[in-house]
């Protein structure tokens, strides 16, 4: 049985006149007999009662009748279904997230995306840079928000959000008094909680060369992987940090933020794609994301 023959059916079941249901369906009255008396040995069973009269649905055609209409209701809708797929309507993206990201980008481009394509789902999980990663080079996430600077073969990277960092202190801390005009420098021999570079060799490297550049020469008396903790380090009393502006969406209280020379380099937020994914899916969750955020340099 093909559904052509359905279709077929379902005219002359809705008309009860061949005449009319082969004009609708763009077919000769002699072709679409040929395509009912198929269907009707196909099926083993008369769908129709014909006279010179008037044409009627037997038993079995009525029950037919029901059945065709939800079979091609279900086919359209699965061609539709199929069609917004393509265009990256459908589906699940697996999206990566640093903490930071998590709070500031992600929240704006997920709404807007489901209010474009309700029937996407998310799958995020909160996850370091370094982690991210490897999962898009298993092709286990299809999207990362990743802290910049990153070096990682086969992965693309488009930054979307661009920060100045920040001096983080203790609230006793000698430097706190002052409001402005802090320099790298005066940093020099002070106790510094620092990131640790396992978790982001490139964004701890970052903020090491702006030190050394100053030839500023913290002790480092902590390490942690986490923006969060590093923060709660700095509130205990054991050191400054230097961490990206969003941190002060964090508000932990024992802590003062001052700003550093606007001449330091930013850091960057970028999306991380697998060079090879090649989802219409993806490509629109990218295009929305750069959309709203700004875009900047694509680069890799």
């Amino acid at each position: 049985m093909e559904i052509r023959h359905l279709r077929s059916f379902l005219a002359v079941a809705e008309h009860l006149h061949f005449g009319r249901a082969a004009e609708e369906i763009h077919l000769s009255q002699p072709a679409l007999s040929v395509q009912i008396r198929a269907l009707e040995e196909m099926i083993g069973a008369p769908l129709f009662v014909r006279n010179r009269r008037r044409t009627t649905l037997t038993p079995a055609g009525e029950l037919l009748r029901e059945d065709a209409r939800d079979i091609l209701a279900r086919l359209e809708v699965a061609c539709l279904r199929a069609q917004r797929g393509d265009r990256g309507q459908v589906g699940i993206i697996r999206i990566g997230v640093i903490s930071t990201a998590a709070a500031l980008l992600l929240p704006t481009v997920l709404l807007q995306f489901r209010k474009l394509y309700p029937e996407v789902v998310f799958d995020l999980e909160n996850i370091l840079t370094a982690k991210q990663i490897g999962h898009l080079q298993d092709r286990r996430l299809d999207i990362g928000f990743v802290r910049m600077p990153i070096v990682a073969d086969g992965i693309e990277l488009i930054p979307i959000h661009s920060e100045p960092f920040i001096l983080v202190l203790p609230a006793n801390h000698r430097l706190a008094k002052k409001s402005q005009n802090i320099l790298l420098k005066d940093l020099n021999g002070e106790d510094m909680v620092m990131y640790t570079r396992n978790k982001a060799p490139s964004f701890r490297d970052q903020i090491a060369g702006m030190l050394a550049r100053a030839d500023s020469k913290p002790e480092i008396v902590q390490e942690a992987g986490e923006m969060y903790t590093l923060i709660s380090l700095v509130a205990s009393g054991l050191g400054f940090s230097i961490l990206p502006k969003s941190v002060d969406h964090y508000r932990i209280s024992g802590v003062v933020l001052r700003p550093l020379p606007s001449r330091l380099p930013k850091s960057q937020i970028a999306l991380a794609i697998h060079r090879e994914n090649d989802s219409p899916l993806v490509a629109a969750f990218v295009e929305l994301a750069k959309t709203i955020h700004g875009r900047l340099n694509r680069r890799a």
